[in-house]
């Protein structure tokens, strides 16, 4: 018997599902607070060198702080303070003629800066000074976040393999709540950032494990749909995230407000159903039993659990349970193996042009918290399309059309003359919202592509190299030093490269989930499934009874 027969059986969208993804949305919505969260922690407030010290007889008394500024600080060509560098003594005679004070000695910060408090009140440069020659380390953060992300899918896809999505997803919770609050806790900045790393290792279970266990619990005819509401709260929680920062501008609790949600995730966590497929691969009949005998029962499918018994998933033949699968059986037969690749090419491309926009969409001239909650509003438009076309035009067309759509999009910023903001500003809003729409699309494209047995395998395998494109777009940036539009040149070429590669792809609308190797490496164009069977497979009335032998064989 195929599982998605069973699955029709039981309803495979219904009540039971909505529920899944309600709870799994408690918990995923710490996945862009975090991911996001540098933005806000790492600001560099305005500062000047702390010039306290050159206050000998307290003549600085009776002056404004302009006026200390003036005796204190040199001035840049356009009239704004130095951040770097002070004079070595107050030269008062300033405020009387500041035009010659570039011939003033100046030095370094001796005494530390100050910084303005008026819209953050603390931040990682502030706390441990990190501005002018430890510039690079606050900007450090998010690498080293990231890092620890990529690490993390990889750890995450294969012990999700080997010891269950539901248990997994608990370490994910615990092991994130643990490292995000000693984050918050750190008493200096290498503290911060081990705890950094740790957290954004930890926090990847809770994004590639709950995609898994919502589309593995979806029948076919709606697994479009429950890949593009997981997605959904991704735009949503990012449009609040702004908020949450505008009103905790202290980075310490603004660490801990953002990953105060899995408190409550972890008491949800409980009414979590591991992955059927998962526990049927494995071995595990009576724990699928329940979970399906659970799904039946809120969908209203009583009438299918006359005579059901455990036994009889034992012809539903997914895997070797006594084999533990690792990232290696990606790679060890050749229709996988030529998936694994362009699957990862595919991710790789995805992830480094939707961070590459992102880093160099034209600024809307508003404040940074309304300018992050306008990035998260353009993607809800951006994944109702993605919905449309993975449901008319199929996943293939869709994810290679949004690639090449956004890679089409930068090279139009390009020969756009800079002084037009407005139409380079709308096209570029554009080519992040095609951006996003491809996120949307890899993520349940991939989940369709890969067998049961190797789902998180594959999925942490390509979060993994997606991570790596994200490390890099930041870097790519700094190319504009040697030409100007190189950095966008260069987008728009992984876009469109990696969009025609993944014309290598097969089409996975309407087709059954691949449960093992062998399905993967036979022929699928014999499991797609028409509008016709599609429908009899809600209609067929398999008997679920206690007699394996009885039990058709699909």
């Amino acid at each position: 018997m195929k599982f998605e027969n069973l699955l029709a059986e039981v309803a495979g969208f219904g009540r039971f599902q909505i529920v899944l993804i309600l709870i799994l949305v408690i918990p995923r919505a710490t996945l862009p607070f975090h991911f996001l969260l540098n933005n806000f922690i790492g600001i560099i407030p305005s500062h000047h060198c702390d010039f306290s010290a050159l206050d000998i007889n307290g003549l600085f008394e009776n002056l404004t702080q302009e006026e200390r500024l003036t005796v204190s600080i040199p001035k840049h060509e356009d009239g704004t303070f130095s951040s770097c560098l002070m004079f070595s003594e107050a030269h008062f005679h300033l405020l009387r003629n500041s035009s010659n004070s570039t011939e003033h000695a100046v030095v370094m910060c001796q005494n530390g800066w100050q910084f303005d408090h008026s819209k953050f009140k603390s931040t990682l440069a502030s706390e441990w000074n990190l501005v002018c020659d430890k510039k690079g380390m606050n900007k450090g953060t998010a690498t080293i976040f990231f890092s620890g992300v990529m690490v993390g899918a990889a750890l995450f896809g294969i012990l999700s393999d080997r010891y269950g999505r539901k248990r997994m997803l608990m370490v994910s919770y615990l092991s994130t709540v643990l490292f995000a609050v000693g984050s918050a806790f750190s008493t200096s900045y290498t503290m911060f950032a081990v705890m950094r790393f740790f957290t954004g290792m930890a926090i990847t279970g809770i994004s590639i494990i709950t995609i898994v266990l919502c589309v593995e619990w979806s029948d076919i005819k709606h697994r479009t749909i429950v890949g593009v509401m997981i997605s959904l709260d991704w735009s949503v929680f990012t449009m609040l995230l702004p908020a949450i920062a505008y009103l905790v501008n202290d980075w310490r609790y603004l660490v801990v407000t953002v990953t105060s949600p899995l408190a409550i995730a972890i008491i949800s966590w409980w009414w979590i159903p591991d992955s059927a497929r998962w526990l049927i691969a494995n071995g595990r009949l009576e724990e699928a039993h329940h979970y399906l005998t659970k799904c039946a029962l809120a969908n209203h499918r009583e009438e299918s659990l006359r005579d059901f018994k455990p036994q009889i998933l034992s012809t539903v033949v997914i895997g070797n349970e006594d084999r533990k699968y690792t990232y290696l059986d990606l790679l060890r037969t050749p229709v996988l193996r030529k998936l694994t690749v362009v699957t990862g090419i595919t991710w790789y491309g995805v992830a480094f042009t939707y961070y590459g926009i992102s880093l160099n969409v034209s600024s809307f001239g508003l404040n940074l918290h309304l300018t992050q909650f306008i990035y998260g509003a353009i993607e809800i438009p951006a994944k109702l399309l993605i919905f449309v076309c993975l449901e008319k035009l199929g996943r293939r067309v869709s994810q290679v059309g949004m690639l090449i759509m956004t890679g089409v999009c930068i090279a139009i910023t390009i020969l756009i003359p800079r002084e037009n903001w407005i139409p380079r500003t709308v096209v570029a809003v554009l080519g992040k919202g095609f951006s996003e729409a491809s996120f949307t699309s890899v993520f349940l494209y991939t989940t369709e592509i890969y067998p049961t047995v190797l789902r998180q395998n594959g999925l942490g395998f390509c979060s993994c190299v997606a991570r790596v494109g994200v490390s890099l777009a930041p870097m790519a940036s700094l190319l504009e030093e040697t030409w100007t539009p190189l950095p966008q040149i260069l987008f728009c070429s992984v876009a469109i490269i990696s969009g025609l590669i993944a014309l290598l792809l097969p089409e996975t609308r309407n087709v059954r989930l691949p449960e093992t190797i062998e399905d993967v490496e036979q022929t699928r164009k014999r499991s797609i499934c028409t509008e016709d069977e599609l429908r009899d497979l809600h209609q067929e009335n398999i008997p679920l009874t206690s007699d394996p032998r009885n039990v058709t064989v699909i």
